[in-house]
This record gives structure tokens, sequence and C-alpha cells, in this order.
């Protein structure tokens, strides 16, 4: 089975690709995630992740997994997981995280919003090595970007193919819990009380914290420090540094900032800049 390669790193150090000329792809690579330990947590992108070797727990919304080597998991925007290590087994895996509005248009859903997928793990292998195939020419400093670009398309064309039959109809969301959702994404790099929240979707308090875990998988809060990383991630990326970030995100401090941000991506600041 064959393993990504990329720039000589200690096997246990995440590996991240990005390209300003593919805004709406970026991947991760990690070959020794016996060291990994992710917090429960959630994305703004769609995540679709390839298990390359050895084993680990998957946690996806309320159902637990083991996946092995082979495994593909399949993550919507929003779904609360965490991926860990079993008993110190080795493990390790390739990851691809994709803008939700651009898959949504090659769904061909240019007035509804991405639509989501049932399975959370699939054993499809044309799924699997098409993965591994695509980040390959993705971290390929000779590929060019027409050959990057036609591969993303083809994969995912491939990826909606396979798993659209498995797609039923999403439950309705609560329409209150949605906009207090709305406002802690809108407002998460302040300091917000359930009180505000609560009263931004006309429920009472004690009512939304309950009805909000539920509907989200997280607390508000969770929720809230969720969409601050998010957020410290967007401004890493657009050429931020660690402190501006930490800063413009919310966060009380630098250390708390990447306490919290390793905690979430089993990687530093420093680590996803690299």
């Amino acid at each position: 089975m064959s393993r990504p390669t990329e720039k000589t790193l200690p096997e246990f150090v995440p590996r991240f690709w990005r390209d300003d000329r593919l805004p709406f792809i970026e991947a991760r690579y990690l070959a020794d995630g016996r060291r990994v330990s992710y917090d429960r947590h959630a994305h703004k992108l769609f995540s679709i992740g390839a298990i390359i070797a050895g084993e680990s727990s998957f946690m996806h919304g309320d159902d637990d997994y083991r996946v092995a080597a082979g495994s593909v998991v399949i993550i919507n925007p929003g779904c609360v997981h965490a991926c860990n290590p079993l008993e110190d087994l080795p493990w390790a895996y390739c990851m691809l995280y994709v803008d939700a509005e651009w898959l949504a248009d090659l769904q061909g859903m240019s007035v509804q919003a991405f639509q989501g997928y049932a399975t959370a793990v699939s054993n499809d292998q044309v799924l699997f090595e098409g993965l591994l195939d695509l980040y390959q020419i993705l971290i390929a400093d000779d590929a060019e970007l027409l050959h990057k670009q036609g591969s993303v398309i083809q994969y995912f064309s491939e990826v909606q193919k396979r798993l659209q039959a498995a797609t039923p109809e999403l439950p309705v969301e609560n329409g209150r819990l949605k906009l207090a959702a709305d406002f802690i994404n809108m407002h998460c790099t302040q300091d917000l009380s359930l009180d505000d929240i609560s009263a931004q979707a006309g429920l009472s308090a004690s009512y939304l914290f309950r009805a909000f875990k539920k509907q989200y998988g997280m607390t508000p809060h969770a929720y809230l420090i969720n969409r601050r990383v998010q957020f410290a991630q967007e401004r890493l990326k657009n050429g931020a540094t660690i402190a501006e970030a930490a800063l413009d995100a919310g966060f009380a401090d630098q250390a708390h900032f990447q306490r919290v941000f390793k905690r979430m991506l089993a990687a530093t600041p420093g680590q996803y800049l690299a």
C-alpha cells in the first residue's frame, strides 16, 4: 500500500499542504499518529480521509468506529468528530478538507447548500486509492495547475457518484437554534454569555443549552471555542502571525490559543503554518 511522501519531517509531525491557486482545498498527512489526541471538534469544511496504516478510533456524531488501513472516513461540515490512537497501535492517515460551497457547485446545487453524505466510513478502494493519488498530485511541485484542478474535480465527482445513493433526507434544523448558531458564528471573537445567545434565539437559557448540545453535538461554549479556532485558521492562512491570530480570534493570550488549537487540530499553529 503506497504512502504519501513529502518534505522530511519527524513521522509524528503533521504535514500540511495549501496552494493559494487552489483556495478551496487543503491537505494534511501524518505518518505516525500514536501521539495524536483530538478533542471533539467540527470543521466548516467537508473532510475526507484515508487510513493508510494501522488502526484508530473514529467518533462521528453519536457513533463510534474502529477504522483500519484501507478505510475512508467522510465528515460533513459541522459534524462533531474525533479520531484517536488505539492502545498505542501505529496508524497513519491522509486528509483532504474542501470548501462546502465549492462542493455544492460540483453537486449541481447552485441555489441549495451542500448536501451532506450519510456514509461515515467506507471501504471503497476506488475512493481510497483515488484520495492518495490526488494527494500525490497536489503536493507535486512539477504538476501543472490545470492538472491539479482537473484531478480535484475528477476525484470529487467520483465521491459524489459513489456516495450520493447513500444520502438520506437530512433532518430539518430547529430555526431558533440556527439563529443561536449563526449569532455565535458572527460574534465568535467576542465574549458572549448564554443570555446573549438565548436572547437572539428567543429561547430560555436552560432550554437553549440542552437543545443546542443535542442539535450540534457541542455546548454553546464548545461551539464558540471551535469557531474561534476556525477563525484563527483563516487568519493564519491569510498571513497573520500566531500572536495576531490569537488576539483577533478572541483568545485571552497566545499560550491559551496554542493549547486550544493543538487540542482541536492535533497540531500546533506553527506546524499548521509550516
